[in-house]
């Protein structure tokens, strides 16, 4: 039996300033887009990968106290969003800071063995991108 990962979900205030970072600064394509209930949530993912990445927000599809608290760990930095891999890292650091993104890291290696960066997106979700 072979399980494989199908969606991830981020959550996000905004998702039209979220696009600013994961769409134009990572270069993530837009796969779905969809408005519903008075919230919206976008798909995006790497071209040539099947992993859906749901940018949504806080309060959809949850109760108020729910998405109050979610929201609060968001915008405090405390959520880890995702590592990402890029083929060349130090490259894809300087897009993605020419993009005004929080630095959080410059590209460094690591005691674990990997070279990464670091970054909070707009929402203050800690996005790390790891040298594939």
């Amino acid at each position: 039996m072979t399980v494989t990962v199908s969606q991830m979900f981020i959550s996000v205030h905004d998702p039209d300033v979220a696009l600013g970072f994961y769409r134009d600064a990572l270069g993530l394509e837009v796969r779905n887009d969809v408005a519903a209930g008075g919230f919206r949530w976008v798909t995006v993912g790497a071209p040539g990968q099947d992993l859906d990445i749901v940018l949504s927000q806080p309060h959809g599809g949850r109760s108020q106290t729910e998405g109050d608290a979610l929201l609060t760990l968001v915008t405090q930095g405390s959520m880890q969003a995702a590592i990402f891999r890029a083929e060349d890292l130090d490259a894809t650091f300087e897009k993605v800071r020419a993009s005004g993104a929080e630095v959080l890291q410059e590209p460094a290696s690591q005691p674990w063995g990997a070279r990464d960066c670091a970054f909070r997106d707009p929402s203050g979700n800690l996005v790390r991108i790891a040298q594939a």
